[in-house]
């Protein structure tokens, strides 16, 4: 009896010793070798629905053929492994059983005698582990029993084995799911920035120049500019591009609740706290964390921020321990934070360290040569969305007067309304044109009106003013450049030259303009 237990302790600790499943298969030989006179070991599980054998794991001192694709079995060997008991089955001579033979076939091997023992846990069957040789009459009903002894510890191995095979192909499939969602994410948020030639040719200068460093960058625009779109575009033009991209929004929580969003909290460091939680720090760990109206930040959250911006650490709420973190920060807001700081509600520390690299993204009203092209990108999204197939024509002067709205909620208002047109559309007969006509004359202005105010002049670069300049001519000369009430004439330039200074800044003229 204690023979039978040092043999059990021996053995398992060989087929339970190693993750490895291998490993654990080519010990396990090894030390049976001194009791059985075994030439291999293979773990195999049964497919019913595929009629076929899975080998998990083998070794073998005969040479073999590659086992990593299944072992398909003829009718009748499946009928014997669905028909056949539990428990360890003895075959002295090598061709006495038909799947082993089937098996040896498969794999260039001679044909086995060997001693197979059903694995089975919680009632559940798992597989099979063979004991085999080449030679016939080598196994005697001892080693059979010894096999035996070790039914627990090989059910264990290859649930093991089976589990960990799960485990791994749910982690391809959600490696598979964040590789498609990531390119859903960047066509969401447009991988393509609609007016990088154009009214956002110099955010997207900037964009190019700061996206393969290190430093923070303060984005600056109203609301609705696209402020985010900008984040994934630099995030996805990063070295960290890779790493995750974690967003914040910092005016959707209490300043009780940011805390625990931004830094985690520790189990029972407040009520309700059932267990501990990473914040978002610690997610966007080798990424970047978007955090977006970062005017709403609390002071107290301020002095944390600056804490984790000046040494790279964090602690979490309830928590003692300092935990190392690597983001680079991309924050966003509408509010003018040099006068938040005069008013005491941000941090000037924090607004220095924040605003390494600054970018301004101007108002759509400041960049109306980008409607057409936005306007049709709507188009087409809405229309997947709403898996309708018929891409309307705009009505006669719809562009028009699109371009002539003063646009207060910027590109997310033009995306809404291009949405609310198309949900109208759709009650309209067929081939109607696509109209707006919901928007009302009050709502219409000059496109001149708006663009002198102050705060657009004071973020508007030289190149922008020039742009808005020579747009205001060609509006006035109907598009004409050349002639004597051209565009080129009203501004003393010659037509050459002024195609030249379009072509640089991005002003649409000829061929390209009537595609736009």
């Amino acid at each position: 009896m204690s023979e039978d237990l040092a043999f059990f302790h021996g053995a398992t600790m060989k087929i339970c010793g190693s993750l490895d499943v291998d490993r654990a298969v080519r010990e396990s030989a090894a030390y049976l070798k001194k009791y059985i006179p075994l030439k291999g070991i293979m773990l195999s599980t049964y497919e019913p629905e595929k009629g076929c054998i899975r080998i998990l794991s083998m070794f073998s001192d005969i040479p073999t053929a590659p086992w990593s694709t299944p072992v398909y079995m003829s009718p009748g060997s499946r009928k014997l492994i669905e028909t056949s008991d539990d428990g360890v089955i003895f075959y002295e001579k090598a061709d006495t059983n038909p799947v082993s033979v089937e098996v040896s076939r498969a794999l260039d091997m001679p044909s086995l005698s060997g001693i197979l023992m059903h694995l089975k846990l919680d009632d559940k069957k798992l597989g099979v582990v063979l004991i085999f040789s080449d030679k016939q009459d080598v196994f005697t009903p001892e080693h059979s029993r010894l096999t035996g002894l070790l039914h627990d510890p090989f059910a264990i191995a290859i649930a093991n084995v089976i589990r960990h095979r799960e485990v791994l192909h749910l982690k391809d499939m959600l490696a598979d799911d964040n590789k498609y969602f990531q390119q859903e994410l960047r066509y969401i948020s447009g991988d393509e920035i609609i007016g990088a030639r154009y009214g956002l040719r110099d955010v997207m200068e900037m964009v190019r120049q700061v996206a393969p460093l290190n430093s923070h960058v303060m984005l600056t625009g109203e609301t609705g500019v696209g402020k985010e779109v900008i984040a994934n575009a630099i995030h996805y033009s990063s070295n960290r591009r890779e790493g995750p991209l974690v967003k914040v929004n910092c005016g959707a929580f209490t300043e009780n609740l940011l805390d625990s969003e931004l830094f985690g909290h520790e189990k029972g460091a407040f009520t309700g706290a059932i267990r501990s939680k990473r914040g978002r720090f610690e997610r966007a760990h080798g990424g970047t964390l978007f955090l977006d109206e970062m005017g709403e930040l609390p002071l107290s959250a301020q002095v944390k921020l600056l804490r984790v911006l000046q040494d790279g650490i964090i602690e979490r709420v309830g928590g003692q321990e300092p935990i190392k973190v690597d983001v680079r920060i991309i924050a966003a807001t509408h509010r003018n934070l040099s006068e938040m700081v005069k008013e005491g509600t941000f941090r000037e520390d924090l607004l220095f360290r924040l605003n390494v690299f600054p970018i301004h993204i101007p108002p759509l009203r400041l960049r109306r040569s980008d409607i057409p092209a936005l306007v049709h990108h709507f188009i087409d999204r809405k229309l997947k969305l709403f898996n309708m197939s018929t891409h309307p024509v705009l009505a006669a002067g719809a562009m028009e007067q699109l371009k002539a709205y003063q646009w207060p909620g910027n590109v997310r208002e033009l995306e809404n309304i291009i949405e609310r047109a198309l949900i109208r559309h759709q009650s309209e007969a067929e081939n109607t044109p696509l109209n707006f006509e919901f928007l009302t004359e009050d709502q219409i202005t000059g496109v001149i009106n708006d663009q002198a105010r102050e705060e657009d002049i004071l973020h508007m670069s030289l190149d922008q003013a020039i742009r808005i300049h020579i747009e205001k001519v060609l509006q006035h000369t109907g598009g004409k450049i050349q002639g004597k009430d051209g565009a080129a004439a009203v501004l003393g330039l010659h037509p050459s030259t002024l195609r030249s200074r379009m072509d640089k800044l991005g002003i649409a003229f000829g061929r390209k303009a009537m595609h736009l």
